[in-house]
């Protein structure tokens, strides 16, 4: 079969750099869907990206698709033909559909199948209709409009490369150009580059001084900084988060060093570093892991001809944003962190939910709570409340204001400096942790603790005004603290009841906001609100979806129990006798949701019930002995001695009989031993 290389390339405007990679993945996963749905053939597909382009190359695309030829059944025989033999409506509406004739029918196994011979139609024809529709359906947190077209894309479309071979494939599309003819840099490159073979594409776009493989730029940014700090005898710690920024805001990376004043490195790291980092994009040099070096690398897109008057450029920024920290710094600390604690009653939280006086009063009840609780040591406590006491105060700070992202780490800081003890402080800086999905976690016990009930009250308060998540929504990144508090939950191992933290949290709202709503949905919606961040946990532990629902809807809210529960039934599945366990226990679990109660008279009961429930007490001594002791392998093992008896029980017993009180027995018992089950398993979720 013959093949070709196909190049697309989508020339915009620069793109925000925290869009391009999920754009680019969204792009190459609608074409391979575009291909396997018209079972083309390809050999791979390459991703390339830059801030003004989005591109893939399919390597080896077939230049059409397969000819096939396929059997499908139509009606059966006795309703083809009329006594004459002759096709009747049902036969001549299948040729139809199927567009045959008589001659490609035959007769099998009493059914009438029609022979179909498909010839395969040309990949560009099948890509022409396709490409246009893929672009539009790249999704992006914000789009716009430009230039009166209908499209909706992050920025401007300004050209398309559409490369078959040799050979331009032309689509409609509003009117964009579609040649192939790309752009290389915006300064060092040409504005017309002919490329004639798409595996050209990529060596072109270097001569024009772009870079389009975003893990050469980001080896070149990493390499080249590594190097240039080693020369002054530094180190660059690790910062995923900027380097892949950096990598996607330049097309061709050049880093370059600059100098910081030594006046600044007496500032605590934080202060030097956010400007640094977070507002200008630097990568800061450090001698060792808690140590600043005075340099500073910046990435230039270009090459390093105009270095020295780049680097002394970034510098006088770099300096004006540290003398404004500098004088921020000095300026807060004119005065203890506790005094500032004063002017929280005058910042609101939430205007339904009071200010952040009354927010820190609530986290520092729950705090409490929750370590009478866990019998955490009374020093520990007492560090606790003072921790909540202060942990809002640096918000009120001059660096916080302008530097919001240095919230915790600040009131750390100025918390030591105002004579607090060095647990205190940390728990401040720790109330924020996990920041992210693989942020680190609390490391001491009143931070793990102050993290989990500013998280709690804030989740609590927010759904309590109907302030909650949906779809794609989460202005309050309430699903984030949720991950969070189950990170810190089992990261401690804390055998902390969910349903509990949330019926304090929401007491706390009602005693101390007189906070009115409906107390019980509102408690149900957090509780479904947190099983799902649960199974989203188990389902990335490897954890089957269908297990995850049914350790979900048992009547454990404690972590422990549901991921120890998870982790043994995933192993149990492994067996093959594990389906008849959960068939057998789905069938009586579909009979016993018909019981109204699980109260049954033993007088009424045949000898085949009276066999089940001799071995149900045996079964249920063990599994409950196993499951006190969190055994749930092994409690699973026993269950499976339930699984004949079940089956024998209902292969010789009635339950539904027209006696209204044996019936009602019958179901009742068999309700007793699902009320069992279901309080550890509910295996009428498992699909075998």
């Amino acid at each position: 079969m013959m093949t070709k290389d196909y190049l697309l390339e989508i020339g915009v405007e620069e793109l925000p750099a925290a869009y391009i990679n999920n754009a680019e993945k969204q792009l190459k996963n609608l074409f391979i869907k575009a291909l396997d749905e018209n079972k083309i053939k390809y050999k791979d597909i390459i991703n390339y990206q830059s801030p003004r382009r989005l591109a893939i190359l399919v390597k080896d695309l077939a230049t059409k698709q397969d000819d096939i030829t396929e059997t499908q059944r139509g009606p059966k025989l006795n309703i083809a033909y009329d006594e004459n033999k002759n096709p009747t409506k049902a036969l001549e509406g299948f040729m139809k559909s199927k567009g045959v004739s008589l001659n490609d029918l035959e007769i099998k196994d009493d059914y009438i199948y029609a022979t179909i011979n498909k010839k395969g139609q040309a990949t560009a024809d099948i890509l022409a209709q396709n490409i246009s529709q893929i672009i539009k359906n790249i999704n992006f947190p914000k789009n716009m409009k430009w230039g009166g077209k209908e499209i909706r894309f992050a920025r401007p479309i300004r050209y398309i490369v559409s490369l078959f071979g040799d050979e331009v494939l032309n689509f409609d599309f509003e009117g964009i150009k579609v040649s192939n003819i790309t752009k290389g840099h915006r300064f060092l490159g040409s504005s017309h580059i002919e490329i004639k073979n798409p595996l050209d594409y990529e060596e072109l776009l270097k001569e024009n001084y772009v870079i389009v493989d975003p893990n050469k730029r980001k080896e070149i940014i990493k390499y080249d900084s590594e190097k240039l700090a080693k020369e002054v005898g530094g180190e660059i710690l690790p910062d995923e988060g900027l380097l892949e920024e950096l990598t996607n805001i330049v097309e061709y990376p050049t880093p370059v060093m600059g100098r910081i004043k030594d006046e600044y490195l007496t500032l605590p790291n934080e202060v030097i570093t956010t400007p640094m980092r977070d507002h200008l994009r630097f990568i800061p040099v450090y001698k060792s892991e808690t140590t600043l070096l005075p340099y500073f690398i910046t990435i230039v897109n270009g090459t390093d001809e105009y270095k020295d008057i780049i680097i002394k450029g970034n510098e006088k920024v770099l300096q004006a944003r540290l003398e404004d920290a500098k004088f921020f710094y000095q300026e807060d600390l004119k005065k203890p962190l506790e005094d500032y604690v004063k002017e929280l009653n005058g910042i609101v939280f939430h205007d339904k939910l009071g200010n952040l006086e009354e927010k820190s009063q609530r986290i520092a009840k729950l705090g409490e709570k929750i370590g009478e609780t866990l019998e955490i040591a009374p020093e520990a406590i007492e560090n606790l409340l003072r921790a909540a006491k202060l942990s809002k105060a640096d918000l009120l700070t001059n660096m916080v204001n302008e530097f919001t992202e240095l919230q915790g780490k600040m009131g750390m800081i100025y918390a030591e400096k105002s004579g607090e003890n060095q647990l205190t402080s940390q728990a401040i800086y720790e109330q924020y942790l996990p920041a992210f999905s693989k942020d680190k976690l609390p490391q001491s016990t009143a931070g793990a603790i102050l993290s989990i009930a500013d998280k709690a009250d804030t989740i609590c308060g927010l759904f309590s005004i109907d302030e909650k998540p949906s779809g794609s929504q989460d202005p309050f990144a309430l699903r984030r603290a949720a991950l969070g508090i189950i990170r810190i939950l089992l990261d401690n191992k804390w055998d902390i009841s969910i349903e509990k933290l949330i019926d304090y949290a929401l007491y706390l709202y009602v005693d101390e906001n007189n906070l009115v709503f409906d107390y019980d949905s509102t408690k149900a919606s957090i509780m479904q609100f947190f099983n799902s961040r649960i199974k989203v946990i188990l389902l990335d532990q490897g954890i089957r979806y269908d297990i995850a629902d049914a350790v979900l809807v048992s009547n454990s809210d404690s972590l422990i129990d549901i991921f120890a529960k998870a982790d043994a039934l995933n192993k149990f599945f492994t067996q093959e006798e594990a389906k008849k366990v959960a068939e057998a226990f789905t069938r009586l679990h579909n009979l016993a949701v018909k019981a109204e109660a699980n109260d049954f008279v033993g007088e009424l009961m045949a000898e085949e019930e009276k066999n089940l429930f001799d071995k149900f007490q045996i079964m249920r001594e063990t599994v409950e002995q196993k499951v006190l002791k969190r055994d749930y392998e092994e409690a699973f093992e026993d269950m499976k001695s339930l699984v004949e008896p079940i089956n024998h029980f209902f292969d010789n017993v009635m339950i539904m009989v027209e006696d209204e009180k044996i019936r009602n027995n019958r179901l009742a018992f068999i309700k007793s031993i699902d009320d069992f089950i279901i309080d550890i398993i509910d295996f009428s979720k498992i699909i075998n």
